[in-house]
């Protein structure tokens, strides 16, 4: 273990280790996304390159927003937080007025040819936020009253998100809970919580009949007209077997599985690398959520481990859903890989994220290399 003194820390530039494992990540996603959407790039848009030139163009776009937060002091963040937050609330109210409907659902706001998820920054700013009023809140959060005033703040933005985005807003209660939890360390009120972010999840869960067919689709996924992607999947994972049908020779990427490039491009790795590429896979996940976890145990105060852990949640809860959706462990829902699936506002708020931890990191008491 080395110390970073005051001396050395300027030449310390961060968790190397983390960096090499995202952007492990992100080029593996490149060769995934292409493999993944040639033939409907091909046919669809004249362009077997289309999705991957897009990608690449956002991960130079994210690589420089990544950095721009490397060198930003996260102290200077949290002083933002209250601004930023109320911006969310806006951008989030904004959807209903004039967003456009992805999947019957509108999440998208578009300004010409350029699209914004604002629930993607939402759960960026929630970091944030979260991070900054549980850290001020100190000897408060120990307390019923001061942890459920920290709930009630945050539920504006996770209730508006599940209105149109359940499983998104599922990730936010996710990434709060685990926050508060770890500002508080008190189980009782956790479970509370818990139990009452489950209630919300109801109600949302009747307000809109597609969700219920989810389900229904979920537990009948053999026979249900719901189930087809799902089923497309499994025919994925099991047809890859141990090793894989190599990379490229995915069958069930060539229009049979809906957004194979996007939300199911675990399937199609499945498919192409076989049950040892995907271990593999999941084991630089649980790598860099462990990094993520070392920083947080170094981190010089406590609203910088809060911090980390809200984007420790963020990765671990976004991964273990998306392969859950995949192998039909859990209904049908649409959340991307992270750092690999297809998608902009996604990917380029993720390491705007990592940039943070990475900025913690540099102004660490203890750093195991």
């Amino acid at each position: 273990m080395i110390r970073v003194t005051a001396m050395n820390r300027k030449r310390f530039v961060g968790d190397w280790a983390m960096l090499g494992t995202v952007f492990g990540l992100i080029l593996f996603g490149l060769l995934m996304i292409y493999s993944a959407s040639n033939y409907t790039a091909r046919l669809h848009m004249g362009n077997a390159f289309y999705y991957v030139e897009r990608q690449i163009f956002t991960v130079l776009l994210g690589t420089a927003a990544m950095f721009l937060m490397m060198k930003l002091d996260y102290h200077r963040l949290l002083k933002m937080a209250l601004p930023l937050y109320g911006l969310s609330l806006l951008l989030l109210a904004a959807v209903f007025v004039v967003g456009t409907a992805s999947h019957g659902q509108k999440r998208w706001i578009y300004i010409g040819s350029i699209g914004f998820q604002p629930s993607e920054f939402a759960k960026f700013v929630l970091i944030i936020f979260l991070a900054s009023i549980c850290g001020a809140a100190g000897s408060m959060m120990k307390k019923w009253k001061g942890i459920l005033l920290v709930f009630l703040w945050m539920m504006p933005a996770a209730g508006m998100v599940m209105v149109t985005n359940l499983s998104t807003g599922i990730i936010i209660m996710g990434i709060a809970f685990i926050i508060i939890f770890t500002a508080s360390r008190q189980w009782l009120p956790f479970f509370v919580l818990m139990g009452l972010g489950g209630g919300f999840m109801g109600i949302f869960l009747k307000l809109a009949s597609y969700r219920v067919g989810r389900i229904e689709a979920w537990l009948n996924v053999e026979t249900h007209p719901k189930g087809y992607q799902t089923r497309q999947s499994l025919y994925a994972i099991g047809s890859g077997g141990l090793f894989g049908r190599g990379y490229g020779k995915s069958i069930q990427k060539l229009a049979y599985i809906p957004e194979a490039h996007n939300d199911m491009i675990f399937s199609v790795i499945c498919e192409e690398w076989g049950l040892l590429g995907a271990g593999i896979i999941a084991a630089l996940f649980i790598f860099l959520i462990w990094r993520c976890l070392i920083t947080a145990n170094s981190a010089p105060d406590i609203s910088g481990a809060l911090l980390t852990m809200g984007v420790t949640a963020h990765l671990g809860l976004q991964m273990l859903i998306n392969i859950a959706v995949v192998t039909n462990s859990i209904p049908n829902t649409g959340i991307p890989l992270p750092f690999i699936s297809y998608g902009g506002t996604s990917l380029i708020f993720l390491m705007c994220e990592i940039g943070i931890v990475q900025n913690i990191a540099q102004q660490g008491k203890t750093y195991i290399s």
